[in-house]
């Protein structure tokens, strides 16, 4: 399931995160790559030991969790802290899958919010890949792209401009991905119809059953 996700970040978060970023030392992005994604990758990211980078995690850690469309589309259950990449031109990053386990801690969930306004910079497209083929992805500054772990994906050449990015990871109180996608489209469903209907005792079934649901799948 591919989400995208508007206004993540508002435009006083975007002005702290790039007066951050800023002022952050960068680093061979190659440091945070698993050995296949290693040779593939060229971008730099800010260093870990930098003293600005816990307040830009916590801050976008914060906006995520808020976002309701987020937490209706990951059930979250820990975000990862998120890396801070740049890419100037000739920069880009090869066709990979994110590593399973990141710190302990299995990974469901791809998130890539964009902090760079799509036309500032020329190329940079976050390309997800699946069965039905490729999807581009380049969206205003602020907005998120969700999508499953499991995909290989790439960052393609960046040929003019600057792309700064966060990218996290989510482990889900549901780990199967069709599970969560039910889940999904059922409290989509149930918020529509309470709008237009109001409550009905129609609608009271279909919280029992999320719930039941919910209480079936979810691992805590």
């Amino acid at each position: 399931m591919l989400i995208m996700i508007a206004n993540v970040l508002d435009a006083d978060n975007l002005q702290s995160l790039r007066d951050n970023l800023g002022k952050t030392r960068y680093v061979d992005g190659r440091r945070t790559a698993g050995r296949e994604a290693r040779p593939v990758k060229r971008n730099e990211q800010v260093d870990r030991s930098d003293p600005l980078l816990a307040e830009m995690q916590d801050l976008v850690i914060d906006r995520l969790l808020a976002n309701p469309l987020f937490r209706m589309a990951t059930r979250p259950h820990v975000v990862r802290p998120p890396l801070f990449s740049r890419y100037e031109p000739g920069m880009a990053y090869g066709s990979h899958v994110d590593d399973a386990i990141m710190g302990g801690m299995r990974t469901d969930i791809s998130v890539t919010i964009f902090l760079s306004e799509p036309d500032t910079y020329e190329g940079g497209e976050l390309v997800i890949e699946s069965a039905a083929g490729e999807q581009d992805v380049k969206l205003a500054a602020g907005d998120a792209v969700v999508y499953p772990t499991t995909a290989l994906h790439r960052v393609a050449p960046v040929v003019s401009g600057e792309r700064l990015a966060a990218v996290t990871w989510v482990r889900s109180l549901i780990r199967d991905a069709d599970a969560r996608e039910l889940l999904f489209d059922l409290e989509t469903a149930r918020h529509a119809l309470f709008e237009r209907l109001g409550k009905t005792p129609e609608l009271d079934l279909l919280a029992k059953t999320q719930s039941n649901l919910l209480r079936r799948w979810a691992e805590d």
